[in-house]
């Protein structure tokens, strides 16, 4: 027979319910004992220094010197004078900022009195005989027991020096600038010139009541008004940041930031200046998925051409991206050094006018491409270039309609909308352009409120103002374009670039320059084609030997890829030698990629003499005084011919699609009708007519200008009309309004 197997009971089951209990008990004691011992331990330093440093240092001095009388008296003297010195150096380096301070000052320097006198008496008299030993115990035990207190007030968050120190000098200012209601926890510096502190408003208080106060809390502190930004929680209604900027990092200036390479794409960032903190200024408009236009604004000499400037270089220098600037003031004063890395430089507000109309067919053409492509938006994949578009005071370039239809469409095409002007007021942009400007970067204004023309609300509402005027040139602050939001309301100041050395680098980097896009080249039409200011790229002939040339000046000058430029302030006094101007190899007539004809290499990108350059003055100077006379003399001529027909002649009222009438036969005056031409010759007539205006750079007309060569057809004004859709629906020309057209492309050449 199997034995039966058994189980063991366990040990507390033969206890029953009052050994469970005895147990439980014990667990609960080891528990609440380990809590004890835990939450003990930190304070325990004080009671071990307490109970063990007296005795031993007093054991130990009077052992050494004690026995004999004249060795204790030296020794206790020699103590009592350290002691002296070591309680005034305790006194010298506690703090007394505050009252809570100066309390510790005398907790710190009471305890280190105490316990060097007592030292000096128990060398001389031993540690352990009376009164000694019955001071020691009860100092001893009142010294750890006042620390002790001071540790429990500090972890309890209760510690009255941590809050007037996260206070600090905002503390004495609350009667001023009505801050009783408001904690400020935490303040600290950021070691860059920048203190910042976490605000509480009390129940009944608003963060922007803060705000509100900031230009009173700048005066207060003897900071710039900018210098105090509030920035709200977005998580919590009542808390918030402040940040005090109490040393200006930039005033110096800001070194210009040499790309890391030539040939990056233009969705890598660009490197613009620094913010008041130190950390880089960057701008990344084509990473992000929705492309923001940028609104750019500030009073005349407040930095917005040194900030065109460095933007315009990164982006030369790099594939996949071309740059078409409207300058109609001071092109060649702003961006003259280099034009070569500007696809198209527009200077002639006729040019400017054609540019901006001819526009939205680059937007449409460039939405079928890459619909075809399967891409919702524009990427570096796409067979398309980017295209920065930067406009200078685009009220008198363009409509606001135009502008705004451009705004809204350009963004998903790859398109870069950058609008430059001194007030964005209503009457310079409309609200509705300023809407799809989603960024900003706002410089000096003479007003605080202009501000609030370019900045969003959140920005100005936080006290971030540049209401500097020209003051403080190339200071600003920034949003969108890939900047985090966080960064919206910090200082920022844009790069100072030395002119020879950004002419060395867009010439250095045409090797690394593509060409505009077919698509985008032909929907801008003949304008593109014909347009005068035009750059240079990696397929203008012989650009390889100037890049060189130009890549050697910079290695001469110690620059190289990433590194950090420094400029000087005083455009009188350059900093680098001044970069040879001659353009390197631009082909006059010709097209990016197909130049009218081959043109030899220059042998060295060198200086022009001083002979010949004095001769090409003299030559220009002839041309322009010549087309002035002749001008004159065309106003002349045609100001001697009536703008009507005598109203008395016979021929007054003919028109266009009238018959030649009967010869009057009390006149010599004989009319002749024309042959009817075949309707491809009347078209080639009236195709020759529009192609002689294109060679001589005429791309607006009106339909009457064709009137002597509808007559030559043997045509009339119906068929003229018909042929002016036909084309227009053909995309060789333009229906502007108000009866003008614009040439596309000549209809005698191919596209």
């Amino acid at each position: 027979m199997a034995p039966k197997k058994t189980t063991a009971a366990p040990a507390s089951a033969g206890r029953g319910v009052g050994g469970e209990l005895v147990a439980g008990a014990g667990n609960l004691g080891k528990s609440v004992g380990g809590y004890v011992l835990a939450k003990s331990l930190p304070y325990t330093p004080p009671w071990i220094g307490a109970a063990a440093l007296p005795p031993l240092t007093g054991w130990a001095t009077n052992t050494m010197w004690g026995d004999a009388p004249l060795s204790a008296g030296l020794a206790s003297a020699g103590i009592a004078m350290s002691g002296a010195a070591l309680t005034a150096v305790t006194w010298k380096a506690s703090g007394a900022g505050t009252k809570f301070r100066r309390a510790k000052r005398v907790q710190a320097t009471a305890s280190v009195a105490a316990g060097m006198g007592w030292l000096t008496c128990a060398t001389a008299a031993g540690p352990f005989g009376s009164p000694l030993l019955d001071l020691w115990l009860i100092g001893g035990a009142l010294f750890a027991a006042s620390w002790n207190v001071r540790q429990l007030m500090a972890n309890n968050g209760a510690d009255p020096e941590v809050e007037e120190t996260n206070g600090g000098t905002l503390a004495k200012l609350q009667a001023a600038i009505g801050w009783e209601k408001v904690a400020v926890k935490d303040a600290k510096g950021t070691g860059k010139g920048t203190v910042t502190a976490e605000i509480e408003v009390a129940p009944g208080g608003t963060i922007e009541a803060v705000q509100s106060t900031t230009g009173r809390v700048a005066a207060a502190l003897q900071v710039p008004p900018s210098g105090v930004i509030v920035t709200p929680d977005p998580e919590d209604a009542s808390r918030g940041v402040i940040s005090m900027r109490v040393a200006d990092l930039l005033k110096g200036g800001v070194e210009f930031f040499v790309p890391e390479a030539f040939g990056l794409l233009p969705t890598h960032p660009i490197p613009v200046g620094l913010y008041a903190d130190g950390e880089v200024w960057l701008l990344d408009p084509f990473s992000p998925a929705v492309l923001q236009h940028l609104l750019v604004m500030g009073v005349t000499g407040a930095g917005k051409s040194e900030f065109a400037r460095t933007v315009f270089v990164h982006l030369a220098t790099r594939a996949k991206v071309a740059l078409h600037v409207i300058d109609l003031a001071k092109g060649d004063q702003t961006v003259g050094h280099i034009r070569d890395g500007i696809d198209w430089l527009i200077q002639d507000p006729k040019e400017a006018k054609r540019y901006v109309k001819s526009l939205p067919a680059a937007i449409r053409a460039r939405g079928s491409v890459l619909s075809s492509e399967g891409l919702d938006r524009w990427t570096p994949a796409s067979s398309l270039s980017a295209v920065v578009v930067w406009i200078e005071e685009a009220a008198d370039v363009a409509e606001f309609e135009e502008l705004e239809e451009i705004a809204r469409k350009a963004r998903s095409v790859g398109i870069w909308l950058i609008i430059s002007l001194q007030r964005a007021t209503w009457t310079n942009v409309s609200t509705d352009i300023r809407a799809n400007l989603q960024a900003a970067a706002c410089f000096g204004v003479d007003q605080p409120g202009d501000a609030g023309f370019c900045l969003p609300d959140s920005v100005t509402d936080a006290g971030a103002v540049p209401a500097w005027g020209s003051s403080r040139p190339g200071y600003a602050y920034a949003t969108g374009m890939g900047i985090p939001q966080e960064r919206w309301t910090t200082e920022a100041r844009s790069s100072l670039t030395d002119r020879s050395v950004l002419a060395a680098l867009v010439a250095a980097s045409a090797p690394y320059r593509d060409p505009l896009d077919e698509t985008t080249a032909a929907a801008l039409g003949q304008s593109y084609a014909q347009r005068t200011g035009r750059g240079t790229n990696r397929a203008t002939p012989g650009i390889e030997q100037s890049a060189a040339a130009a890549a050697q000046w910079l290695r001469a000058v110690g620059i190289g890829p990433g590194s950090a430029v420094t400029a000087s302030p005083d455009p009188d006094a350059p900093a680098f030698p001044p970069f040879p101007a001659a353009s390197p190899a631009a082909v006059p007539g010709a097209r990016n990629g197909a130049p009218a004809a081959p043109v030899a290499a220059p042998a060295a990108a060198l200086p022009r003499s001083a002979d010949l350059q004095d001769q090409d003055d003299d030559m220009n100077d002839i041309e322009e005084e010549t087309a002035v006379e002749l001008q004159e003399a065309r106003e002349e001529i045609l100001g001697a011919i009536p703008d009507d027909p005598e109203p008395d002649a016979d021929y007054a009222y003919l028109r266009l699609e009238d018959d030649v009438p009967e010869a009057d036969p009390d006149s010599d005056m004989e009319f002749e009708q024309n042959e009817r031409m075949s309707t491809e010759e009347a078209r080639h007539t009236l195709y020759a007519e529009l192609d002689n205006w294109v060679q001589h750079g005429r791309l607006e007309f009106s339909p009457a200008d064709l009137g002597p060569a509808t007559v030559t057809t043997g045509r009339k004004r119906a068929w003229l009309h018909a042929e002016l859709h036909r084309m227009a629906d053909a995309g060789l020309i333009r229906r502007d309004g108000h009866g003008s057209y614009t040439i596309l492309h000549s209809p005698l050449q191919p596209a």
